[in-house]
């Protein structure tokens, strides 16, 4: 078998991947001679035929399926290794784009970060926030360098630092009561109420809407200290971070109706970034930042009543899969104009 290179790799995927030799040469800027070529050339050097011909649209063969699925690690290393290169070329970045999620402690994160680019003043910090299933998307989509945020931890793609646990609780104010609830009510008895609901900002990302109550009256707001107050004025009743409703538990403006039917969560809040992007040298450091400063940021939190630990002994980086985050109750729904 004689050796192949990198470019007839190269044509050979993106055949398979546009289903022609002209519209593989158009993506990658060749003539379509040059891609036929090469794709020719791969399959006398393995003595396989990787392409079937005879139809409408070329298409990979038992043995091309296969080479293929094993060609894509090397081609993505590759990637990886430019964009490596083209960090290296142009020196810092000038931009790293961080999004929060509605799941975040502000104050706390937003000085984290301030303690780090008032270091890197030639870093541009473009801070965005979404909401639900925003962070995520906005992570995949290319338009965010790292988030703040809650995420599926058996996603391969993802690599992360845990932060806290955020515990989620149903609340009500008195003022929205028509009538004296038992301790621990049921999803009946809160249908006859207005539920308060987080909007999620992710554009085209299926909606996932969890423990909402089927039936009752919605009102759906951007955040969660807005969701604070409609809830606090007696509008809605809803789920909200621990975090930002401890002062109303203690003084009796807020009741916590959690219980059997209406049980709560605990989030896990995490830094996050996709594993096949090659980070900067300002993004690298910001990662080792953020994991140097969380065991403080949960003292902190766990300190006040805010938020509890993390699990496990350190914040290092967890690639390998785990149990699936809880999710918020009965905070997720997405308004039609998101959709």
């Amino acid at each position: 078998m004689s050796e192949f290179t990198l470019h007839d790799l190269q044509c050979f995927d993106a055949v398979v991947r546009a289903g022609g030799f002209q519209a593989a040469a158009t993506q990658l800027h060749r003539s379509h001679p040059a891609v036929f070529a090469a794709v020719a050339k791969l399959e006398r050097q393995l003595g396989l035929v990787l392409l079937d011909r005879g139809g409408y649209r070329v298409q990979p063969t038992d043995a091309g399926r296969s080479f293929h699925a094993r060609a894509q690690s090397l081609l993505r290393e590759l990637e990886g290794l430019r964009g490596h290169a083209r960090q290296l070329a142009v020196g810092e970045e000038s931009e790293l784009r961080v999004v929060i999620g509605d799941l975040c402690p502000r104050p706390q994160v937003l000085a984290m970060l301030a303690r780090f680019f008032a270091q890197c003043p030639g870093t541009r910090l473009a801070l965005y926030f979404e909401a639900v299933a925003g962070p995520a998307e906005r992570l995949f989509d290319g338009e965010a360098d790292l988030i703040l945020h809650g995420i599926d931890k058996r996603d391969p793609r993802l690599e992360w630092i845990d932060l806290c646990k955020v515990p989620f609780v149903p609340v009500v104010a008195p003022a929205l009561l028509s009538e004296p609830l038992p301790r621990a009510p049921g999803p009946e008895r809160m249908r006859a109420y207005t539920q308060c609901v987080m909007r999620d900002t992710a554009r085209h990302t299926p909606p996932q809407d969890h423990f909402l109550i089927e039936g009752a009256r919605q009102c759906t707001v951007a955040d969660q200290l807005m969701k604070k107050e409609v809830i606090l004025l007696g509008l809605g009743w809803g789920h909200m971070p621990r975090f930002l409703i401890e002062e109303e538990l203690r003084d009796g403006r807020l009741r916590s109706i959690a219980g059997r039917h209406l049980p709560g969560s605990v989030e896990e809040l995490v830094a996050a970034r996709r594993r096949d992007r090659s980070p900067g040298p300002v993004a690298s450091r910001l990662w080792a930042h953020i994991e140097a400063e969380a065991p403080a940021l949960r003292r902190a939190l766990a300190g006040t009543g805010e938020a509890a630990s993390a699990p496990g002994p350190s914040p290092t980086p967890r690639r390998s899969p785990s149990s699936p985050s809880a999710r918020r109750a009965a905070t997720r729904a997405r308004s039609p104009s998101a959709r």
